[in-house]
């Protein structure tokens, strides 16, 4: 019995000339617009920094600022540069009637997509890779930079700290001085379920490096059923499974983490009871959630600017805009839903592409339809 292969033209192309054509208009355009739009962005933040640029080594506010900035920036807009890409030479392709063209060929509006998904795929990885791997270690120069000449935003004190180092063990200061990395007033309670084990108290404790402690002026009480034993001393170097950056917790410190430190960090400081770690949860749905919007901003952007419009590209570049400015503005409102406890991290962020996907399915029909 001879099995019956399926026929294959020889002609077929997965990608062929004119995929490759619309792919590179797609690319071209999207990499011309946030070349455009970061020479803007550089002249309006020199006019704003002008100042803190002047006081600031010149070697270091190119190589630490603005080397690390404008990847930054360009992967926080990434959406938009993709939209603006789609609508503008997506519209100059229909007001020259390259579209129509295509049509008359044969050619379906699903099979015109595929070369967009594409050039959305490469943008989608991109991003992924820059935001999770790549930006995260910039950003330390960059935060750095900032707080030593622009504005200190870094958290250097904490008061009342309370967290749990691990499984029944619990540690407090009353105060803690990260520019002498010193804690005071310092506890270490250990229990069994509810009963205390041991407590060590210390006037002082300073941070060395990774988990190293030096506890100074201490007292150890152990429990051990009716018994109890206590000890003394001045000085004793321990370990405790805690760093300062568990406690002082400052502004964008979630974007100097890679996302497999985010997940890391984020499970390590809930098994401790750390409540402040919502902004790194939105961080880490958010780089996610950015990877999709690359996808449904460009179906969207395909729908709107694939038919010839009496008024031209212009109007397609406004309606654009004014999406692509609303899909990033609304992203920024339901993250403070997430902040107040409205709704999960998680929730929040994805709540922007779940609306922008049912408009992207409604404008495709629409426009496969036309």
């Amino acid at each position: 019995m001879k099995l019956k292969l399926p026929h294959i033209d020889p002609s077929f192309k997965p990608v062929n000339i004119l995929d490759r054509y619309i792919i590179r208009k797609f690319l071209g355009t999207y990499i011309f617009a946030i070349i455009l739009i970061l020479a803007i962005t550089i002249m309006f933040d020199i006019n704003e920094k002008l100042d803190s640029f002047l006081k600031a080594p010149l070697k270091a506010t190119i190589f630490d600022y603005f080397l690390n900035f404008l990847p930054y920036f360009a992967n926080q807009f990434s959406p938009l540069f993709t939209f603006i890409a789609v609508i503008f030479f997506t519209s100059k392709l229909a007001d020259n009637s390259e579209i129509i063209a295509m049509f008359s060929t044969g050619m379906s509006y699903r099979r015109f997509m595929r070369p967009y998904l594409i050039s959305a795929t490469v943008i989608a990885i991109a991003t992924y890779l820059l935001s999770a791997y790549v930006i995260p270690p910039a950003n330390i120069k960059r935060i750095d930079y900032t707080n030593t000449y622009v504005k200190n935003k870094k958290v250097e004190y904490g008061s009342n700290i309370q967290l749990q180092v691990s499984k029944g063990v619990v540690a407090y200061m009353s105060r803690y001085d990260n520019t002498t990395k010193t804690g005071y007033k310092f506890s270490l309670d250990s229990l069994d379920g509810k009963t205390l084990k041991s407590k060590l108290v210390a006037q002082s404790i300073k941070w060395d490096t990774l988990y190293r402690w030096q506890v100074r002026d201490y007292s150890i009480r152990d429990l051990k059923g009716s018994r109890e034993s206590i000890r003394h001393g001045s000085r004793l170097d321990t370990v405790i499974a805690i760093e300062p950056r568990d406690f002082l917790i400052s502004k964008n410190d979630q974007e100097m983490l890679t996302t497999p430190a985010l997940n890391d960090y984020i499970n390590r400081q809930r098994e401790r009871g750390v409540a402040n770690i919502k902004n790194f949860e939105i961080e880490y749905h958010r780089r996610f959630a950015m990877t999709a919007a690359a996808f449904i901003l460009t179906i969207i952007g395909m729908s709107l600017s694939s038919r010839k419009v009496k008024g031209g590209m212009g109007i397609n570049i406004g309606i654009g805009l004014v999406l692509s400015f609303s899909y990033i503005l609304f992203m920024t409102v339901t993250s403070t839903f997430a902040v107040s406890g409205l709704t999960s991290p998680m929730v929040a962020c994805w709540i922007p592409n779940l609306l922008y996907s049912i408009i992207a399915v409604i404008l495709y029909r629409r426009a496969g339809i036309t």
